[in-house]
């Protein structure tokens, strides 16, 4: 008896292994969609039934604003909008403090990610202090000769189990570059060091 429960516990936790990290992934990309979703959808505010004169709502609409907006913006900022127009918009910008922080914040974060110029490219490894403590992060400034520190660098340590993270200036001999790629690296991190690097 002893062995069936053991070996019931055992299938017991190898699917928990399976179906928890599995349908914590999918409900956290619906609670995403759907939020989304819900934000953006102004189906049942545009259309009415006539029959039956009952808002109508189209799941998935609010997406598809989404997208659509996305794209509408690319091809305006991409044929469109030309040099004085940025101009002037910086301007403006200029004139909003809170507004310019958080937009350049924004943009910038974005553009670490999926911009031409992606920041979190370069993994490096990082000797911490005097009994060998090692912290894996990314090289985001080689120069900062602009700050009176020559010979230093900028080094993202991100944070374990979040997007969060924090940037240390370090002197350059300190830092080894890694024979990995951003994606694993970042994933490694992020995981808290369990998934492993292939």
């Amino acid at each position: 008896m002893k062995r069936i429960a053991r070996a019931l516990l055992n299938y017991f936790i190898k699917g928990l292994l399976i179906v928890v990290p599995l349908g914590a992934a999918f409900f956290l990309i619906f609670w995403a969609v759907s939020s989304i979703d819900n934000a953006l959808n102004l189906s049942d505010r545009l259309w009415v039934d006539s029959k039956t004169g009952r808002h109508v709502y189209i799941p998935g609409l609010g997406i598809l604003n989404v997208v659509v907006i996305i794209l509408i913006a690319g091809i305006l900022v991409t044929n469109v909008i030309t040099d004085p127009i940025k101009a002037w918009f910086n301007r403006w910008l200029n004139r909003l403090p809170l507004l310019k922080f958080l937009y350049s914040s924004i943009k910038d974060l974005t553009e670490a990610f999926v911009g031409e110029e992606k920041k979190f490219n370069e993994p490096v490894l990082v000797e911490v202090n005097e009994f060998g403590l090692k912290k894996i992060g990314f090289l985001v400034q080689k120069d900062l000769s602009k700050l009176n520190l020559p010979g230093e660098v900028a080094v993202y340590f991100p944070y374990s189990y979040s997007f969060a993270g924090q940037v240390v200036i370090i002197s350059a001999d300190k830092v080894k570059p890694m024979n990995k790629s951003a994606a694993e690296v970042m994933k490694f991190v992020i995981s808290g060091g369990v998934s492993g690097l292939d």
